[in-house]
């Protein structure tokens, strides 16, 4: 991950590179979906966003019981996801909602964002998923085949 001039940095997934906006928290596989899927203008609801960020929280705070997850990572990710239930990071939500059936740009965005937000929380330096990773650490022991249809039911 790389920063330069033009207000965006460089994030990178199994695709390669992509310019990100330097001042938001999602990463490459949201900002793909972004550029992919073009469709509309009906942003995911406020009320699903949240539920979201509860089954994150929810997640970390089991991984920690488990331990599947450390305690400063599972506490991390479980703020990070706090912030998002309490609607604190909804303009780095940009997904419309037309996108595959399983919902996993939406999962990946809530994993990025959180797992960003983590980082920064950490010290770490945005888009470098370290020391948090979105899928190895925010979505452990996850599917979006099962995020997506548990938040549907939440929210």
């Amino acid at each position: 991950m790389r920063k330069n001039t033009a207000g965006v940095r460089i994030e990178t997934d199994s695709f390669g590179s992509i310019p990100v906006p330097a001042d938001k928290y999602w990463g490459a596989q949201t900002q793909r979906s972004l550029e992919n899927f073009q469709i509309g203008h009906e942003r995911l609801p406020r009320p699903l966003i949240r539920a979201l960020g509860i089954v994150k929280r929810c997640a970390a705070l089991s991984n920690m019981v488990l331990n599947t997850i450390d305690e400063t990572t599972g506490k991390a990710i479980a703020d990070a996801a706090e912030d998002v239930i309490d609607g604190k990071l909804d303009d780095h939500f940009p997904l419309v909602i037309w996108q595959t059936g399983s919902g996993t740009q939406s999962n990946m965005n809530a994993n990025e964002v959180i797992a960003n937000l983590a980082i920064e929380r950490l010290g770490g330096t945005l888009g470098s998923k370290t020391p948090v990773h979105p899928n190895d650490h925010c979505n452990r022991s996850q599917s979006s085949n099962d995020v997506f249809p548990t938040a549907m039911h939440i929210a």
